[in-house]
């Protein structure tokens, strides 16, 4: 039999290149990493530069990236990269030390927990039929089945409140001027956290791929959280990768507003397209489903870059 070839990467057309030039994506999976990555964070910072993108940020589930989005900073100039911390438990789960030390390093976003939420451990949601499922699930799995599986983290307590750890963590986020992403939290502990962070000062709030498989946010909810402040981030694979349709990701855009929404890729898995390509191909998407140039551009790079803190 004969080998079967991969079907070759959608490309993005010019204009879509065009409208994302100048934007930051918020949200990218790289390696160095504890799963194979399609590109290091070095490679990627030079192809960004190529396209015209201002720059990234290093995402991992696991550890701390700020001192290696410096080195990458040093080592390819004119690229930015920024550095993040996400809460789960290889860093103590919320940890107000850690994200302290994140800070002071660099650290541009704070993502609460994600593989190791509760939410994410006790989700029953399944993706549906021919979604490609996250890379760290096998993750997940294997440290699991060595019997390393620290509880699940939690950011409410048993009334329903923001736990004090978790408002200890937003007073940091705000003192910093740091970006507080939401992880895979649950809509009602979104809801809370939001809140509470409002509350407290954090002006630069995102909620994490509302339109992912453990939460499911519909769209009056995301219209809520959009009239709270808080900007809806709207991932490329999250549809290309059958979690979720793309005219459903295209709704909610529109019950919580262009100008409320985040564009990023969540890319860099081996098997999915090119990480500096996923704007313009999400681009490519929304200019197909009816948006403007003009919606497309404050969702990619007025948004981005108002949350890194970089003139728009």
């Amino acid at each position: 039999m004969d080998p079967v070839t991969p079907a070759a990467p959608p490309v993005p057309s010019p204009r879509a290149r065009d409208l994302v030039r100048g934007a930051y994506d918020l949200h990218v999976h790289v390696g160095p990493d504890v799963m194979e990555r399609r590109v290091d964070d070095l490679t990627l910072a030079g192809k960004f530069l190529e396209r015209g993108l201002a720059g990234f940020v290093l995402k991992s589930h696991y550890v701390p990236t700020a001192e290696r989005a410096q080195v990458v900073r040093n080592a390819v100039p004119g690229a930015d990269v920024r550095g993040a911390i996400t809460l789960n438990a290889a860093v103590g789960g919320i940890n107000p030390a850690a994200v302290e030390i994140a800070a002071r390093s660099g650290a541009t976003v704070v993502w609460l927990p994600t593989v190791d939420s509760a939410n994410e451990r006790g989700s029953l949601a399944r993706a549906p039929e021919g979604a490609v499922p996250p890379q760290w699930a096998s993750v997940q799995a294997a440290l699991q089945a060595r019997g390393i599986r620290a509880d699940p983290v939690t950011v409410l307590d048993e009334r329903g409140h923001v736990t004090e750890p978790v408002r200890q963590v937003i007073d940091i986020v705000a003192e910093h001027g740091m970006v507080l992403a939401t992880g895979h939290l649950s809509g009602p502990e979104i809801l809370a956290v939001v809140r509470a962070a409002r509350e407290q000062g954090a002006e630069r709030i995102v909620v994490t791929h509302p339109e992912f498989t453990s939460q499911r946010l519909g769209g009056s909810l995301q219209a809520d959280l959009a009239a709270m402040g808080a900007l809806l981030e709207r991932c490329f694979t999250t549809p290309y990768t059958g979690k979720v349709g793309w005219e459903e990701m295209f709704a909610h855009i529109r019950a919580a507003g262009p100008e409320r929404s985040l564009l990023t890729s969540d890319l860099g898995q081996p098997f999915n397209p090119p990480v500096e390509d996923g704007l313009a191909l999400l681009a490519d998407r929304l200019l197909a489903a009816g948006f403007t140039e003009r919606q497309v551009r404050v969702m990619a790079v007025a948004n981005s870059r108002g949350l890194v803190g970089a003139a728009v």
